[in-house]
């Protein structure tokens, strides 16, 4: 229970640190940003994996590059579902979720090797 709440936490630290680097996405504040984080742990969790397989033959017709637009539309369905949370548009959801993704090696990265 522990380590959720800190994998949760760190995660809605690292959305307000991806809204503070891309103009389209907007944290009303920490409690937004904490249940941004729950909701898009869920979305990656039920709706990303239906949509990846939905999608496997453009994932497979670019190489993978088309994971990056499923991505985008998983951060742009948390912005719907959470007051306080905000996606301008895809290319910012795609900016934002590459960024998001990027943070997220770096934190798992820092954590593995203590």
């Amino acid at each position: 229970m522990k380590s959720f709440i800190v994998h949760l936490v760190v995660s809605a630290l690292l959305l307000v640190l991806v809204a503070h680097f891309v103009p389209g996405i907007r944290v009303g504040g920490f409690g937004s940003a904490l249940l941004a984080a729950l909701v898009f742990g869920v979305v990656n969790g039920l709706v990303r994996p239906v949509l990846v397989l939905l999608t496997l033959p453009a994932t497979l017709l670019t190489l993978g590059l088309f994971l990056l637009v499923v991505n985008a539309l998983m951060l742009m369905l948390t912005a719907a579902l959470v007051p306080g949370f905000t996606v301008a548009g895809l290319g910012s959801a795609m900016l934002g979720s590459v960024l998001l993704t990027l943070f997220n090696l770096v934190v798992s990265e820092l954590f593995d090797k203590k």
